[in-house]
């Protein structure tokens, strides 16, 4: 009995430990940063101002330019990256590809690495003398280098490029891991019936990922409106506000322009209302009824 009632202790007190680091450095803040949105100032110069900062968001034109550019990367890239992803697990589930776990590993590989370091190597790339310029001159496939980081559209499109070349192997493994346990008879006896492979992808291996789909989109959704590195070290948001995003917007209200912690924890709880609709969005369009 006294045994029990120590192993039910110590069992109470790890999780008791845990609660309560969870609660301070994550639930705490979270408070702490909704009150802090209805302050301005930074420091100890907080000077209350009610629903001001929330009005101020709808007519700050430097957020709308940022939340419409995060926008324009997750309607773009987002489905791109997802539909690559799910194409290249089908294509990695294949037991007669040979090298597969070469295939796999060199795809996931650019997930791990540093944000830092591929973001200045793709900021080289595509300079204005960069490799990708030079090879697309050398095979006649454009007239004289594009501006890559400098003009509005091409420097969304290398952002674009840049998180897909990184991301898309993350969710890969996710849908490669789910048609792994998918029960290769069903396939087999589609193909009896005479369904071809378009129909097998669309009537089985899609239905049978929907869950994951699901959660990548979220998990995507999410990473997407939380875009920081790349851009910043990248574009550095330029040209102008071109490939500011909202995350940048925050950083910039924070510790670039004058410090105003108060309008940036306003923004920060802006994008979770948005993040929050469109996880609700997707669960709708998924069918979820729970």
């Amino acid at each position: 009995m006294i045994t029990r009632f120590r192993t039910g202790l110590m069992g109470w007190i790890f999780v008791g430990v845990a609660a309560v680091m969870i609660f301070l450095f994550y639930f705490y803040p979270m408070f702490q940063a909704f009150l802090l949105s209805f302050q301005s100032g930074s420091g100890i110069n907080l000077s209350f101002v009610g629903l001001s900062n929330y009005k101020r968001v709808f007519t700050d034109q430097t957020f709308i330019a940022a939340i419409t550019n995060t926008f324009i990367f997750l309607i773009v890239q987002v489905p791109i990256m997802i539909i690559l992803g799910l194409f290249l697990s089908v294509l990695l589930n294949d037991h007669t590809l040979k090298f597969r776990g070469f295939f796999r590993i060199a795809i996931f590989l650019p997930c791990v690495t540093s944000l830092v370091a591929y973001s200045v190597i793709f900021k080289d790339l595509f300079a204005i003398d960069g490799i990708v310029n030079k090879l697309l001159i050398q095979f006649s496939l454009i007239p004289e280098g594009i501006h890559w980081l400098s003009d509005p559209f091409w420097a969304k499109v290398t952002i674009i490029i840049a998180i897909t070349w990184r991301w898309t192997g993350y969710n890969m493994i996710f849908y490669l891991s789910a048609l792994q346990n998918v029960d290769r008879g069903i396939y087999e006896a589609a193909r009896i019936d005479g369904a071809s492979a378009f129909q097998q992808f669309f009537k089985i291996t899609i239905p049978m990922l929907k869950p994951i789909i699901l959660f990548t989109s979220i998990t995507s959704t999410i990473g997407t409106l939380q875009l920081f590195d790349e851009v910043m070290n990248i574009t550095k948001g330029g040209p102008g506000n071109a490939t500011t995003t909202v995350s940048q917007y925050i950083y910039n209200l924070s510790f670039k322009y004058t410090p105003d912690f108060g309008y940036a924890a306003t923004v920060s709880y802006f994008v979770v209302f948005i993040i929050v609709i469109l996880a609700l969005i997707q669960f709708k369009l998924a069918g979820d009824k729970k």
